[in-house]
């Protein structure tokens, strides 16, 4: 599966999602940002990977976060 921020292929870190371009697991920027580090040590740890697309890769996770919690908050009323 590719998108246009994140590819998930069986050749790829055997299927690890990355960021497009990359063979820098999305999984990363997470991981950094829990350690404390910031976004900016994120990109200069992995500099394949650029700001937009980690800026895009978090809007989407929020969007996905709000949706769930949306869900989550229909079903218990």
């Amino acid at each position: 599966m590719t998108n246009e921020l994140i590819t998930i292929s069986p050749a790829v870190l055997a299927g690890t999602p990355v960021f497009k371009g990359t063979r820098v697991p999305i999984e990363s920027l997470f991981d950094h940002l829990e350690g404390g580090a910031s976004l900016d040590e994120f990109l200069e740890d992995f500099p394949s990977v650029s700001r937009e697309q980690a800026a895009k890769v978090l809007a989407l996770a929020e969007s996905v976060l709000q949706s769930n919690l949306k869900l989550l908050h229909e079903s218990a009323a």
